[in-house]
């Protein structure tokens, strides 16, 4: 499963039940839970307990992964935030929809991988502590690099700002094509050409 190790398989049913009424949720969280999400099931522990060969870590003594079965493909990522939030674990989640999978992971902010066939969706466990395994594991699926000078935070902080440069250019394009006072209008792409430099585009 996952491409990992059998001695990590746990294979334990998470109700949805036990979450509502261990956690209090309120009635409108349960709805959107329940309309998202079928069932759950932490499939997996990453620990130097299931894999030897792994020293534990200063920060990561262990990880879960946990499978989340969905009734449909797009769903509302609050719902993951909220299991993140009263689940005070490591988790990779594993989002599944049919045979596709969609893995997860909350660092900084919630990283999440493409779809792919859930045959071929790999955990990997890369590294000699759990700090490095859970590191490049983050690198994985958010779609950074492992290797760069800057630290896994720095270049999530660091994308998150160019995404949001982005998508102020994309809203002054829009504003320059409708305005009609030639003023305003070189105004607005003198502001366009400013984050255009700092977006480094």
């Amino acid at each position: 499963m996952y491409g990992l190790p059998q001695a990590t398989i746990i294979n334990q049913p998470l109700f949805k039940k036990t979450v509502f009424e261990k956690f209090n949720l309120k009635t409108v969280e349960r709805e959107r839970f329940d309309a998202d999400i079928s069932k759950m099931a932490l499939v997996a522990r990453i620990s130097p307990a299931t894999v030897p060969a792994l020293a534990e870590g200063q920060e990561i003594k262990g990880f879960y992964v946990l499978q989340v079965t969905l009734k449909h493909q797009e769903y509302d990522v609050k719902n993951i935030l909220l299991l993140q939030k009263l689940i005070p674990q490591q988790i990779v989640y594993a989002l599944q929809f049919e045979n596709q999978t969609q893995l997860c992971v909350f660092h900084t902010r919630l990283q999440q991988s493409d779809w792919r066939d859930t045959e071929s969706t790999e955990i990997p466990l890369t590294g000699l502590s759990l700090d490095e395994v859970w590191e490049n594991i983050v690198a994985v699926i958010g779609g950074l690099d492992a290797q760069a000078e800057e630290s896994i935070e720095e270049q999530i902080i660091n994308r998150e700002q160019r995404e949001k440069l982005l998508r102020q250019i994309e809203a002054l394009e829009k504003r320059a094509r409708t305005e009609k006072q030639t003023r305003k209008k070189y105004e607005l792409h003198q502001q366009i050409i400013k984050l255009k430099e700092e977006a480094g585009i």
